[in-house]
């Protein structure tokens, strides 16, 4: 793989468009928000809007398009949504269908398109303060899990809140909450360290999402609520069309951090 480092935002999204980029954006543009997707229906568009709005933390709302627009002129005038993404999911009736590389054949005029706030944001001044990114030092997607702590429902939007995870020493861990409470359009502060069966998730070992990643014996895991989150409402809405970013794909925004 070629050096990213010193790319623009547009340049990444260009290499992510021609599918000379295929791989999760952790590490990517490390200055700029990096954003969750979610595609609906305009029909279906006000009750998510309000499921973001109750449920904040998970769901930092930074661009929503104009019915049938796939332009986040926002947070990155000329990007296409439909195809400056490395990976997406379809959702049919709740189900995820498939994953694709482009969704230019499943655009429709009356979609809606939200761009959600991402950790991975904030993993460059983790990395500035000398702290370590696991995954990203492992070469890998970030572990994400299934909480059991359940959002406020809209609409027919609910579920429980998705988590991502990454280890540290104690004392890293409290640098890490100062670190990241800087950055709540990339979900702030940790909800949670320390015995992951506290908030629902048996075994470590086992992302729902993403990869494991190796926690060294004397790290304890802290979690950060995580924007795949609106992919579990999706899936208990049993809205008949979504379109979503796969976790760990993201959106390169050209909104510094």
């Amino acid at each position: 793989m070629e050096n990213l480092e010193n790319r623009t935002t547009e340049q990444i999204r260009r290499l992510i468009r021609t599918g000379k980029f295929m791989r999760p954006t952790t590490g990517l543009c490390d200055k700029y928000l990096q954003a969750n997707l979610v595609i609906i229906s305009q029909k279906s568009a006000f009750d998510f809007l309000l499921f973001c709005h109750r449920n904040p933390k998970p769901c930092p709302i930074l661009d929503v398009t104009d019915v049938g627009s796939f332009e986040p002129k926002m947070v990155a005038p000329g990007a296409d949504l439909r195809t400056d993404l490395p990976l997406y999911n379809i959702f049919q009736n709740g189900e995820l269908l498939e994953k694709v590389r482009d969704i230019r054949q499943y655009w429709r005029d009356d979609f809606v398109a939200f761009l959600i706030g991402c950790s991975f944001s904030f993993e460059a001044a983790m990395i500035e303060a000398n702290l370590p990114v696991r995954h990203i030092e492992e070469n890998k997607n970030v572990p994400m899990y299934i909480s059991n702590i359940p959002c406020e429902t809209a609409g027919s939007f609910s579920g429980d809140l998705v988590v991502s995870m990454r280890p540290f020493t104690p004392i890293q861990a409290i640098k890490a909450v100062e670190i990241t409470s800087k950055f709540p359009k990339a979900h702030g502060a940790p909800i949670h360290f320390g015995d992951p069966t506290k908030i629902g998730i048996s075994n470590i070992n086992k992302p729902d999402f993403g990869d494991q990643v190796s926690i060294k014996d004397e790290e304890i895991p802290v979690f950060w609520a995580c924007g795949v989150t609106p992919q579990l409402a999706i899936k208990n809405s049993g809205v008949n069309f979504a379109i979503t970013h796969a976790p760990g794909y993201m959106f390169i925004t050209d909104i510094k951090a």
